[in-house]
């Protein structure tokens, strides 16, 4: 028995592994280096689900699918404004997303794969009491987001940018999120209840969730000269510092650094960068002082935020995006499952108390 699963293996999968060790990410035999900043969603939904979903568009035609799908999920839902516009940006999503009628086949993996994208920005700006923006089916997922988010087109370094952080985040390993996926698509419940799953375990502050938080963090700081002052009272609290820290890295988790790069590529705000490394330099050295023993190093939630910001997402809505680039795992994982027609059920050890025997 291992609390929370730690060191248990649960599944055989082609579709990444996730080397803690080495700090190595590998996608469908691809490593992350070669994937981020190189590759479009299209092109990346497209690599994890090959094989996996009969009929489904490639290439080109994939990115006319999607732009098609985008269109019918906007009319027939965000349109409609069907949900309350009360609900955080996450719960407005899985809201939206529990209304795409389930089942299995190409047609409901390419609403799924499509509606994180129009639904979050749909969600964001009907929460600011905008109109929705509708999709423009000729564009990439990437390039429509930002679109719809904004009102106008993007530049191609933005939806570049989009796009690396789409790929950087589509899978890895059975982390909890698809792990709760893989539960559902065991049972055959249909695709869409098994990303709603996923949906629900990635909108945890201790998975998909952390990212907002070191927002709020950056701007509480400041300023460079106040980082570790701030930093030092926080860990006298007993607070976690977001951003730091991985259930399987013990050295730097690489997705940081391809992130880092994206923001670099496209030239956001140099002070906000400057006030970031400040911080994840004294957080390091902090981190390496206090606990000896143990690795913390800067993880994917760190530049995710900043990335995310400079893009013009607000931070409640980080974890929509993070499930805009997840849902290509989660869907793969899904079929994946399915292929292997086995329905997980793990055993529990009672600990409980016994019934008293009759005399």
């Amino acid at each position: 028995m291992s609390d929370g699963l730690e060191d248990v293996v649960a599944a055989h999968t082609v579709l990444s592994e996730v080397d803690g060790a080495a700090g190595r990410l590998v996608m469908r035999g691809h490593s992350l280096d070669a994937l981020a900043g190189h590759t479009s969603f299209e092109e990346m939904a497209a690599l994890m689900l090959d094989g996996f979903v009969p009929n489904l568009p490639r290439e080109k035609q994939l990115q006319v699918a999607l732009g098609e799908a985008r269109k019918e999920l906007f009319e027939t839902i965000v349109r409609r404004e069907a949900v309350p516009a009360t609900l955080s940006p996450v719960e407005m999503v899985r809201a939206m997303t529990a209304l795409i009628p389930d089942g299995e086949g190409a047609g409901v993996v390419l609403k799924l794969l499509a509606a994180p994208a129009v639904f979050t920005p749909g969600a964001l700006r009907l929460r600011r009491g905008l109109d929705p923006v509708a999709p423009d089916p000729s564009l990439s997922q990437a390039a429509d987001t930002l679109r719809m988010l904004t009102g106008t087109a993007p530049t191609p370094q933005q939806a570049a940018a989009l796009d690396t952080y789409l790929v950087t985040v589509a899978d890895h390993g059975l982390n909890a999120s698809t792990f709760a996926a893989r539960v559902v698509a065991s049972t055959r419940a249909g695709l869409v209840s098994a990303v709603l799953a996923g949906i629900s375990a990635l909108k945890g502050p201790l998975h998909g969730g952390a990212p907002g938080p070191v927002i709020e963090m950056l701007d509480v700081i400041g300023a460079p000269a106040d980082a570790r002052a701030w930093l030092e009272a926080a860990l006298d609290r007993g607070d976690r510092l977001m951003g730091f820290g991985h259930r399987i890295y013990r050295v730097r988790d690489p997705r940081a650094d391809a992130l880092k790069g994206a923001i670099r590529r496209l030239g956001a705000d140099a002070g906000r960068l400057a006030l970031a490394e400040a911080v994840e330099q004294a957080a390091l050295a902090i981190l390496r002082e206090r606990k000896p023993n143990r690795t913390l190093e800067t993880n994917v939630e760190f530049y995710t935020a900043l990335l995310l910001e400079a893009l013009g997402f607000t931070p409640d809505s980080f974890t929509c995006v993070f499930a805009l680039g997840r849902t290509t795992g989660w869907l793969a994982h899904a079929h994946e499952q399915i292929a292997g027609g086995k329905l997980i059920r793990p055993q529990s050890v009672y600990v409980g108390p016994r019934p008293r025997q009759a005399a």
